[in-house]
């Protein structure tokens, strides 16, 4: 029987709905509406009615948010919205997987649609207005509204693969119909080389062996594109000339003058010719196919340490193109794969993006595309979504608006990962190794990710591709993470692919030379794929490793401690040829010397443009420049964009990506401190990002030149030294056929690289490139982002907010040739000297200008302390100009930089002058953060005439302690799917001197749950405190966080034990973040007990302002009830992380004023003054009574929303503030 149940949040808190029905109103401009309401639909097959009765309040909704329905309410108009069948749903997922932890039964089926109920006099047209912009045709389609008698889907059986009898006979045509045919991504030349193998084999080709090779000579697999053949060059521009000239000599002087010319090789020479001169002799190299890889040195704990720095850039324009939400999640999915089938472990992440202007109305979408605000808003959810789940902290997030984006979407991320360097062992698959999928199962999606990927499209393509976009499931990557942290899990793995492009074909069919690959065994979400799905599906969520026959147990045995699936499904093979069975039968069988060729060779003639001026036109006059300045696109800020993103998740952020007091100055660079799961270090890795469109579309050349230079110069503005430097870039064309003209944008960009590289020294050892970028008529600019990197000390970092006032700051900036481009030696030279000045204390703030120029530098330096500027004499094409690799320094003292232009003082007034002429920076903020503010806001729709609320100072409470004792108590850390702060909660506690315990709750099957439940109860009573970390329990699905949490602990055993702990053991418990929402939910906060909550109980909803917030807040102690503050004061005032998109605290006023008389608001959410506050600023999810923390009657529960587990020595250098409250410190004290 089919079980249905209606959820819809209560009136005042459906977040949701009001903003959809604001953007119909606004963006669609339909005002024919009086009423929108959502509905959250849920169908549940295989459990009893008891059950589903249970997981009514419990799973499906919780009584103090949600409405729940049996039937339908009226409604002028109704209709439903649904994934289509395979995608992934996170929300039945987890539902099902909350009603399993509930029952410790079979996990029932789950589906859930949402339902859209219109009132008003909306006509037909608005109506599919209405629809068109909820319903992505690509993944979702409009359900039905009827009930179901059975969630049972019905799979017809698939065929044996076809045989494509009659193939080996086509002609020139034939072949050419056969490619249009089958939606080929190869051309004609390509299937007449493969024509001619299977000629040699004796046979008839499946069409798995057709999709397969497709899938591996694709652009996106093989840079099929980047490796042909470069016949000649007709220049019409001197510049480019001899920058070719200069290729062809280092061709020369490395003995390649026989290699082919082609693209690939001009962006990868740098690396040889710098190698082949004795540099870059930090660089690991190995046979192995994963993320640029370099040896440093760490210091943990005062000892150093060999590791291995790896990272990677990865882009997703097409599948986030025509699914948003899930293109950019498995963009950023994709990038941590490819370090950590390294081996290492992903910490930090940066988000560079490409969209037209988001805020043009809908009537300019352009027919076959998404409007821009819905492609931009809708990508910005699902990237963060995917990275904040696993537990990536997402240093900086920018985005550049230029029209030519408006062909394909950029969506690039890139990532940064370590690991000790004895986890990783490296060894060429011998013959009866084994290959083990791990991870996710194998579905339809992302069938053709890699093919239409290399395609440039047009209205008619897009309507066939949806298969081609894969789905993420953040917490299976979560726990692949776990995995590969893991010294003896990497230890047994000889050698490692992730599923990308071409899934099972090249994730495994890369591992070695001969293999045989049993499709069979390759687990399935559902039945129904056949031989060639299987092969080629691009699902996420999975890797394979190859292990000696000896491994198999141990490393099968570790992946199930992970709660993670690992099946055996290939074995390395002596004959090089890849061969996969299905059904028993053999549906490829080729050679590997085939596969490896990359198809017919390919050859071009090139014509690049000659380079056009670039220089920026100069405003007539200061005022008017810095308004046009401050709201343009490319310069107004990006707080409402970047704050969706986890900045500080991993407690390693040295840099917030905003500055200031106030947070309002941006960093150029992220710096993290290396992750390590034990101990402290002082190591942190750096990354920064170049690329200026408007440039690049003029000049290719000068842009790519300028992009190295840009990067370079950001690390050097962040404190980092010129020392062990490498790039990798992000290439983005426009489809170049057989044009000559289009091939010399690619080719002039990688010259201009090429020359920027060996001019200054570094190299770039990874890349990316992407060369589909048309659609129709229009084509993408020009692209090459160069990403830097490079690892230095803690004590060397440099932040751009100005620090005080009266402050002289200068214009450093290095001389010019005649190429309008910077003096390579004079440029090294100023690095050298901008460094000195920062690590002799004589620097407080640095900026490197960018788009806006020196202009532009002020005025965001300005911004972060509200600090004002007084310009001295200089011209206007000095401030408003491009300046890249020059330098805006805030002197700490009366030092004179030498050879730099004094630039003007900081002052109190918080203006900017210039030449007689003042404008208000308050003026330029506004321009500056309302520009994007309809896109991406920072401010919530709530209509709110007064902000204060009281400031709560309850009376000192005398300080408690156990009448038991223990040196290092022993704390229990349970690790649910979708939690991601267990190690950062593990290291606060451990360098406190607890005894910290993470359990792992495994759930993949009923026997799984129920071992979890034992082992849980089990170690409980030989525990002091629980610690319910943060994270995304079920990914925060169904529809309410904590629910997966709740669901565990209000298992019998697992509440007595958990009462007793607290009641009769005088234990501690804390939760944090999604811990604070479970532990709330459970009634331990803030009745001291696990209690079946209603209507009439606090609770945490979603903030106002109706999506993730991720920053610093301050907070302000308010009692010290609890033993966990009995290191503060009533009145202290701590920063603290925030990030959550569910932290609004709610509760009836009697309730709120029982807490405010029984001393149990903990901590209050506070403005610069200290006053507690409303202002969505200081207060960021709108909580009453600004309430962060809260705990138990007597204290020993405490539950808050900021991370305080977040902080170690040198963290968050860019805003002021005391952050260690000593929580840790002050619970170990309590049993001492």
């Amino acid at each position: 029987m089919v079980y249905r149940v209606y959820v819809e949040k209560r009136p005042g808190l459906a977040v949701e709905a009001a903003a959809l029905l604001s953007d119909i109103r606004h963006f669609l401009g339909i005002t024919s509406i009086s009423g929108l309401r959502l509905l959250n639909r849920y169908d549940v097959e295989n459990i009893d009615r008891a059950l589903f009765d249970e997981a009514r309040t419990t799973v499906f909704s919780e009584p103090q948010v949600d409405l729940t329905y049996d039937r339908l309410p009226a409604a002028d108009h109704v209709f439903g919205v649904e994934y289509l069948p395979g995608q992934y749903d996170q929300r039945a997922d987890s539902a099902a997987q909350c009603i399993q932890i509930i029952s410790q039964k079979p996990r029932p089926t789950v589906r859930t649609a949402k339902i859209y109920l219109i009132d008003g006099t909306p006509t037909e047209e608005e109506l599919a207005a209405i629809r068109k912009y909820v319903i992505n045709p690509v993944e979702a389609r409009e359900a039905e509204l009827s009930e179901k008698e059975t969630l049972a889907a019905r799979y017809e059986i698939p065929a044996d693969v076809a045989v494509m009898d009659g193939f080996l006979a086509l002609d020139r045509d034939g072949l050419t119909a056969f490619v249009k045919r089958y939606g080929l991504a190869m051309d004609t030349d390509d299937l007449a080389f493969l024509q001619a193998y299977f000629r040699t084999e004796n046979r008839e080709p499946t069409i798995t062996e057709i999709r397969m090779t497709d899938t591996y000579w694709s652009d996106h697999c093989r840079h099929t594109t980047f490796l042909t053949t470069i016949d000649d060059v007709c220049f019409a521009d001197p510049t480019l000339a001899a920058a070719f000239d200069r290729y062809k000599a280092l061709r020369q002087k490395l003995g390649r003058e026989k290699k082919p010319m082609n693209l690939m090789d001009i962006g990868t020479i740098a690396a040889k010719a710098l190698k082949a001169d004795g540099r870059l002799t930090k660089l690991d190299e190995s046979e192995e196919i994963n993320a640029c890889t370099v040896k440093m040195d760490v210091t943990v704990d005062g000892k150093t340490e060999p590791w291995l720095l790896l990272f990677k850039n990865e882009t997703h324009n097409h599948p986030t193109e025509i699914e948003p939400f899930g293109g950019a999640a498995t963009c950023i999915g994709g990038a941590i794969r490819d370090p950590l089938s390294g081996r290492s472990y992903v910490y930090a992440a940066m988000r560079v993006t490409g969209a037209a202007d988001p805020t043009r109305p809908i009537a300019d979408t352009i027919p076959g595309k998404l409007p821009q605000k819905k492609l931009v808003t809708t990508a910005a959810a699902g990237y963060s979504s995917y990275g904040n789940q696993i537990g990536l902290a997402t240093g900086q997030v920018d985005e550049l608006y230029h029209d030519g984006y408006m062909a394909k979407r950029m969506e690039i991320g890139a990532v940064i990962a370590a690991t000790p360097a004895d986890h990783v062992r490296r060894e060429c698959p011998a013959p009866g190794d084994i290959v083990i999928l791990l991870g996710g199962r194998t579905g339809r999606d992302g069938c053709g990710g890699a093919t239409g990927s290399s395609k440039s499209h047009d209205l008619h393509s897009l309507e066939s591709c949806g298969a081609e976009v894969q789905k993420g499931n953040a917490p299976e990557e979560r726990k692949l993470q776990r995995l590969f942290r893991s010294g003896e899990a990497s230890r047994l793995i000889k050698r490692c692919n992730d599923f990308g492009a071409g899934g099972v074909s090249v994730a495994i069919g890369e591992l070695a030379d001969g293999l045989k690959i049993d499709l069979d065994r390759v687990p399935k979400k559902y039945d129904g794929l056949d031989g060639t799905e299987l092969a080629i599906s691009e699902s996420q969520e999975r890797m394979a490793v190859v292990v000696a026959p000896e491994d198999v147990e141990r490393f099968c045995a570790l992946a199930e401690s992970e709660n993670l699936e690992a099946t055996v499904v290939a074995e390395v093979t002596e004959q090089p040829r890849l061969v996969m069975t299905w059904r028993g039968k053999t549906i490829v069988d080729v050679s590997r010397e085939f596969l490896s060729s990359n198809g017919a060779e390919k050859h071009i003639s090139i014509a690049p443009d000659a380079p056009k001026p670039f220089e920026k036109a100069i405003p007539a006059d200061f005022a008017s420049g810095m308004r046009a300045l401050a709201s343009d696109l490319n310069v107004c800020s990006r707080r409402g964009l970047s704050e969706r993103f986890d900045s500080t998740i991993g407690a390693g952020t040295v840099v917030m990506p905003f500055g200031g007091k106030y947070q309002d100055t941006p960093v150029q660079a992220m710096v993290h401190k290396i992750s390590t799961e034990h101990g402290d270090t002082d190591t942190v890795s750096y990354m920064a990002w170049g690329y200026n469109p408007y440039i690049a579309e003029k000049s290719p050349y000068h842009g790519a030149y300028l992009a190295v230079i840009e990067s370079l110069s950001k690390l050097i503005a962040a404190g980092a030294s010129y020392e062990d430097v490498y790039l990798t870039f992000q290439e983005y064309f426009e489809k170049p056929g057989h044009d000559g003209r289009r091939w010399g944008q690619p080719l002039s960009a990688l010259l201009g690289a090429l020359d920027a590289q060996m001019a200054m020294g570094v190299a770039a050892i990874g890349g990316k490139d992407s060369m589909s970028g048309s659609f129709e008529n229009l084509d993408v600019p020009p692209t090459l982002v160069s990403f830097a990197v490079t690892t230095d000390r803690i004590t060397s970092v440099a932040t751009p907010e100005f620090k005080k006032t009266g402050a002289n700051v200068y214009l450093l900036r290095p001389k010019h040739g005649e190429n309008g481009l910077p003096d390579a030696d004079s440029l090294r030279a100023l690095f050298d000297t901008v460094h000195g000045l920062v690590v002799s204390g004589k620097v407080s703030a640095l900026y490197t200008p960018g788009f806006g120029g020196t202009a532009e530098a002020v005025m965001k330096m300005a911004f972060g302390n509200r600090i004002g500027f007084a310009f001295a004499d200089v011209d206007k094409k000095t401030l408003f100009g491009y300046a890249y690799g020059a330098f805006v320094a805030e002197m700490a003292d009366d030092t004179v930089p030498a050879n730099a232009i004094f630039l003007g003082r900081t002052t109190s007034d918080y203006t900017l002058t210039y030449a007689g002429e003042t404008v208000s920076l308050a003026e330029l903020y506004r321009a500056y953060t309302n520009r994007l503010e309809s896109v991406y806001p920072t401010r919530a729709n709530v209509s709110r005439t007064d902000n204060t609320v009281p400031t709560i100072s309850a009376p000192r409470y005398t300080t408690v302690r156990t009448t038991e004792k223990f040196a290092r108590p022993r704390v229990l850390i349970p690790a649910f799917p979708g939690t991601n702060c267990e190690y950062d909660t593990a290291k606060a506690l451990e360098r406190a001197g607890l005894v910290p315990e993470i359990m792992v709750i495994r759930n993949l099957t009923s026997e799984a749950v129920a071992a979890s439940v034992e082992a849980f109860a089990e170690k409980l009573p030989q525990s002091q405190i629980v610690f319910v970390p943060g994270g995304f329990s079920g990914g925060d699905e169904p529809d309410g966080s904590g629910k997966f949490i709740t669901a565990f602990f209000r298992n019998g055993i697992i509440r007595e034990r958990t009462n007793e702990l607290l009641k009769a053991r005088m234990g501690l418990m804390c939760g944090i973040c999604n811990g604070f929402q479970a532990i709330v939910k459970l009634g331990l906060v803030p009745y001291g007990e696990i209690i079946d909550t209603d209507e009439n109980c606090p609770t945490l909803t979603f903030n106002e302002i109706g999506r993730h917030q991720s920053r610093l807040v301050r907070t302000r102690i308010a009692s010290t009830k609890s033993p966990w503050l009995a290191e503060t004061e009533v009145g202290e005032i701590y920063n603290v992380a925030i990030s959550h998109g569910e932290g609004r605290f709610i509760a009836p006023q009697p309730v709120l004023d029982s807490l405010v008389a029984n001393g149990q608001i903990a901590t209050q959410y506070v403005d610069p003054d200290g006053c507690a506050t409303m202002d969505i600023d200081y207060n960021p999810n709108g909580s009453l009574l600004a309430i962060e923390g809260i705990t138990s009657p007597d204290g020993r529960v405490f539950g808050k929303m900021g991370h305080s587990e977040r902080y170690s020595a040198g963290l968050y250098q860019n805003v002021p503030g005391s952050y260690d409250m000593g929580m840790f410190t002050a619970a170990r004290k309590y049993f001492g």
